[in-house]
């Protein structure tokens, strides 16, 4: 049986991406720090799909240690897709950010996304159909002033994905990683970002997607033959070959 890992999947993209890869058939193994929403999850999917098996676990990949041993709590399944899409953001100038709340972010964003990607490649790099797909921003593209540290540890999920991918294809490996680039999406990234208690989007931002609109993005990606899904500056989704030139 074979399974598709979803992390930061209590709510947002990630939840939306369950629904939408269940949709599809996929066995889940839905991961996030909150027990509760997860089952919430769970009990949904397994509504609607009740021949899938929705497995629940529990992770602060915000502790570098969680990271490991949620990789290694897995050993005994396997594992077609890994998804890893926890992030979080920090919305304020250098100057003026909570150096606390950057840490945390640079864990979950790139030390665990990091550690994650690299034991699931080590054991499925030659497994036929597999693939790994890591949530950058379409901030991992351009800078964003205002929020320049979470802007900078997109830029490195984006250009460490895209560089894996060639490393992969020099290998001649199976296993394909590719990124997602969202833009503003309607999640409650923008109200942690911030540390505000609600946020309407609809009232303050022009152009954004819903987390189910990005979840069948993330779909058309894992279906594709493509490296980078990206949203663009129109809010048009685009599929294309990796973003970032490299060398060898």
């Amino acid at each position: 049986m074979k399974y598709t890992v979803i992390t930061g999947a209590s709510s947002g993209i990630g939840y939306e991406s369950a629904l939408a890869f269940a949709a599809k058939g996929k066995n889940l193994i839905i991961v996030a720090r909150r027990v509760d929403k997860l089952e919430e999850l769970q009990a949904k999917i397994k509504e609607l799909h009740p021949e899938l098996d929705v497995v629940v676990v529990t992770s602060d990949l915000s502790v570098t240690e969680q990271a490991y041993e949620l990789y290694n709590s897995l050993k005994n399944y396997q594992i077609e897709t890994w998804i890893n899409n926890a992030g979080l953001g920090e919305g304020a100038m250098v100057v003026d950010q909570n150096l606390t709340k950057v840490e945390t972010m640079l864990r979950v964003n790139i030390e665990s996304l990091t550690i994650l990607s690299t034991l699931y490649v080590r054991d499925y790099a030659n497994v036929e159909g597999t693939q790994l797909i890591n949530v950058s921003s379409a901030l991992g593209y351009i800078i964003a002033i205002g929020t320049v540290a979470y802007s900078a540890s997109k830029y490195y999920v984006s250009a460490f994905t895209e560089g894996l991918a060639k490393e992969l294809e020099l290998k001649g490996a199976h296993l394909k990683a590719k990124v997602l680039a969202p833009a503003i999406t309607e999640t409650d990234f923008i109200k942690v970002s911030n540390d505000v208690e609600d946020y309407q989007y609809e009232n303050n931002i022009p152009k954004y997607h819903t987390a189910q609109q990005m979840a069948g993005f993330m779909v058309n990606l894992y279906e594709s033959n493509k490296t980078v899904g990206i949203v663009d500056s129109e809010y048009n989704f685009k599929l294309t070959a990796p973003i970032y030139p490299t060398i060898s």
